[in-house]
């Protein structure tokens, strides 16, 4: 169990079945009036986003979410092949459950899965992947005084926004969180 005068940015609880994940938190003390703690929380098993309000103390289960690390495969049909490194099961993953995470996976790509209750209700992705550019203009020569950018379409289909003198087969270190160019690598 855990109180609600403990929760932290990435604490998990379970609510009504629910494996719910906070975001935010503030505890608040209105001058008036009793104390309480407002949290922004994301549902894992949905990915619904919703602010509640909590007594101070008020106790909860905490949501056991297993790490497991996993392979990627293929794409089949829609449906994503991913492989557990440890039983060798394959699991099939739809977009909605992977969100944007496949922007930055590769095939045979190891990454973490989140398992809930048998279930794979997302991924953990690395804060940077390292990904190979597939397609971009060519940098015009003396045109850096700006300072300006230019698109380029990653080996996964990604596209990122970079400097000129990016060219294709460069590898670029990319940040998974905000999808912005960090750095050639």
């Amino acid at each position: 169990m855990i109180t609600t005068n403990e929760f932290r940015t990435g604490t998990t609880v379970t609510i009504d079945g629910d494996a719910w994940q906070v975001i935010d938190f503030q505890h608040v003390k209105p001058g008036k009036g009793a104390a309480f703690v407002r949290v922004k929380m994301r549902n894992l098993c949905s990915g619904a986003v919703v602010e509640r309000t909590f007594n101070p103390g008020e106790r909860m289960p905490k949501a056991h979410i297993d790490r497991r690390e996993m392979e990627y495969l293929y794409e089949n049909e829609g449906m994503y092949v991913f492989m557990d490194l440890e039983t060798f099961d394959q699991s099939e993953l739809d977009k909605e459950t992977l969100g944007n995470a496949m922007s930055f996976i590769k095939e045979n790509n190891k990454i973490g899965v989140m398992v809930y209750q048998d279930k794979i209700i997302g991924v953990d992705l690395p804060n940077a992947v390292e990904l190979v550019v597939a397609e971009t203009d060519p940098g015009i020569r003396g045109d850096t005084a700006t300072g300006g950018s230019k698109l380029a379409t990653m080996d996964t289909g990604y596209v990122v926004k970079v400097p000129l003198f990016i060219n294709v087969g460069d590898v670029l270190r990319i940040d998974t969180r905000t999808g912005d160019y960090i750095e050639r690598a």
